[in-house]
């Protein structure tokens, strides 16, 4: 029988927290054990729903994936991490990455460093959530002096977000775990995962950091209808991430590896949803199979089976509307039939 990964669910800040609330509660009800709360500058703060989440469920992981240091200074992200954890009862993960680039840079940051701002602002939060007192001069951050006011739990996992080869090394010597965007193909995710695990070794690292892949997630019991939704949802995403894909060979890579698809093949699709096709007619059924888990309970299986050959622990999952729970309740009951 074929190894399949956890299932965790991505939560974000276009919900209202009633929503995400409600979502999280129909989760934990299916079987499914985690949250993740996507943060992105200028939707709504993800604390609130976090903090909701917490005080909702009894046994659910709550992460948060993920926090930049730009809008939320390492010593904040200490702070907010460490209590919502103790609210918790040491359910919490804390996810970083450098955020969406032209929206930091609309607060007035430079991302030219980012690297170097993901590496010091994951050394100051664990000097902090030990319980030490920090003093640190960085290319980026200057913090003298700090130490936090309450014992927080030391060893609460930080995921660090990676696509690019780089930030990939970089979680693999630094971080418990990588967090992998939506629309990123399985033999992409095999790559990098492979590349995680090679710098974990080189860093002296025994245990080897997980992988965590966000996904849309459409299943149904009627696999055509799940397709048709599914491609809306790749459609939503797919203009946004071909431009970066110019810009951003390891986002052009994600598109591409394993997916069966070719840069011809995704131009011409972005440009017939541009012209107003819709997404059944613009994209055909490769689509769903690279960047979603979608169809009936063996589709899903089959996809997500696909995931965990290539070295992705978890998968977290995007469900859409009012069907959201039962969707989760459907493909809960057939990963616990597995």
């Amino acid at each position: 029988m074929a190894k399949l990964p956890r299932l965790s669910v991505r939560l974000h800040g276009g919900m209202t927290p009633q929503a995400c609330v409600e979502q999280a509660r129909a989760a934990e009800a299916a079987g499914i054990d985690a949250v993740w709360f996507a943060e992105n500058p200028f939707a709504r703060g993800i604390m609130t729903a976090a903090t909701a989440c917490a005080l909702a469920t009894r046994t659910q992981s709550i992460g948060a994936g993920v926090f930049n240091p730009f809008g939320r200074h390492p010593t904040l992200i200490a702070m907010e991490i460490g209590a919502l954890d103790e609210l918790s009862g040491g359910r919490v993960r804390l996810g970083i990455g450098s955020g969406l680039g032209h929206a930091v840079e609309r607060m007035g940051f430079s991302t030219r460093r980012a690297l170097t701002t993901l590496r010091e602002a994951i050394e100051i939060i664990r000097a902090l959530l030990r319980g030490d007192e920090v003093n640190f001069t960085g290319t980026v951050f200057n913090v003298q002096k700090v130490k936090l006011d309450y014992r927080a739990r030391a060893d609460i996992p930080i995921f660090m977000a990676a696509r690019g080869d780089n930030a990939v090394k970089a979680a693999g010597e630094i971080a418990d775990g990588m967090i992998v965007s939506n629309m990123c193909g399985a033999g992409f995710a095999a790559k990098a995962v492979a590349a995680l695990h090679d710098a974990a070794r080189a860093a002296g690292r025994t245990a080897m950091p997980g992988a965590v892949q966000y996904m849309p997630c459409v299943p149904r019991p009627d696999r055509a209808e799940a397709f048709r939704s599914a491609k809306r949802a790749v459609a939503d995403m797919l203009p946004a991430y071909w431009t970066l894909a110019q810009k951003l060979p390891g986002a052009k890579a994600a598109l591409l590896d394993g997916t069966g698809l070719s840069e011809e093949d995704i131009a011409a699709a972005v440009a017939r949803l541009k012209a107003g096709e819709a997404a059944d007619v613009a994209l055909d059924d490769r689509y769903v199979t690279a960047f979603t888990i979608a169809g009936n309970a063996d589709d899903c299986r089959e996809l997500a089976a696909a995931y965990a050959a290539a070295g992705v622990t978890e998968l977290a999952l995007t469900f859409f509307g009012p069907t959201a729970p039962a969707d989760m309740a459907y493909i809960g009951k057939a990963f616990a039939a597995r």
